[in-house]
């Protein structure tokens, strides 16, 4: 069985689990961590603070069940591919975001399923977390070949550094199931060396548990918490740009 299958089996297994204990948007919504509605506002958040504006393409990689297509759903005129492992998450995004003008695609490998430099955003939430390396620089290879010259790439990451992240780890110490999907943390060292072999640039690099997003309303989180004028995903955000003119020498 190869990995993708791993990954798809574990999370139709996960959402199986969720569907026959909670209420079927609720399980939906908690497959994909929880936080719906919240931390969707902040992924769209984080578009529109890079100058998200209606005619542009997002491609949504890992979409899941549409966390962000939700609340981008209301924008007219963005065009939008979001891709998954897993079709029952895609039908429920399909369902929610009623957009008949919008891609939602089943993805088998490390590709994107979109002409070159045809993007304006190239978005990974909760994506590269979950990947080993060589595959997350693969995927970031893909990313680059659809965006457009100016476009942008953002992604959200765990890392050592912001002390928040460690409950993950501790997580993966104490989880004793052999076909567990990885969390995967990363060094920015990583990011800037992929970056620089890809003839990316780093525009910038926010801490998970600063806040850093503009934001339009209030944010109330499941746990009751709230988010005025700024917040912030809990993952730490890198903010990658396509340059005009790549240089042809790497």
């Amino acid at each position: 069985m190869t990995e993708y299958n791993i990954y798809s089996d574990t999370y139709t297994k996960h959402l199986q689990r969720l569907k026959n204990v909670l209420a079927s948007d609720k399980a939906y919504e908690q497959a994909i961590g929880g936080n719906f509605l919240a931390v969707g506002q902040l992924e769209l958040g984080l578009l529109r603070q890079q100058g998200l504006k209606p005619g542009q393409m997002v491609i949504d990689v890992g979409c899941g069940s549409g966390r962000l297509a939700a609340p981008l759903a209301g924008i007219p005129g963005i065009r939008y591919l979001g891709i998954d492992v897993v079709e029952d998450l895609l039908d429920y995004a399909r369902k929610i975001c009623n957009r008949n003008d919008w891609q939602f695609v089943k993805v088998n490998s490390l590709s994107i399923p979109a002409s070159d430099q045809v993007a304006d955003f190239v978005v990974f939430f909760s994506v590269l977390t979950h990947l080993r390396h060589e595959d997350s620089y693969k995927y970031l290879a893909e990313a680059s070949r659809v965006l457009k010259p100016g476009g942008f790439i953002i992604i959200s990451f765990l890392e050592f550094r912001i002390s928040s992240h460690w409950y993950v780890f501790q997580g993966m110490l104490n989880n004793p199931d052999p076909h567990k999907h990885i969390d995967q943390f990363i060094d920015r060292d990583a990011i800037h060396a992929w970056t620089q072999h890809l003839g990316l640039t780093v525009d910038a690099i926010y801490d998970g548990d600063k806040p850093h997003i503009p934001l339009l309303q209030t944010i109330i989180w499941d746990d009751g918490r709230s988010q005025t004028d700024l917040g912030n995903l809990g993952q730490s955000v890198a903010i990658l740009r396509k340059p005009l003119q790549v240089n042809q020498n790497l």
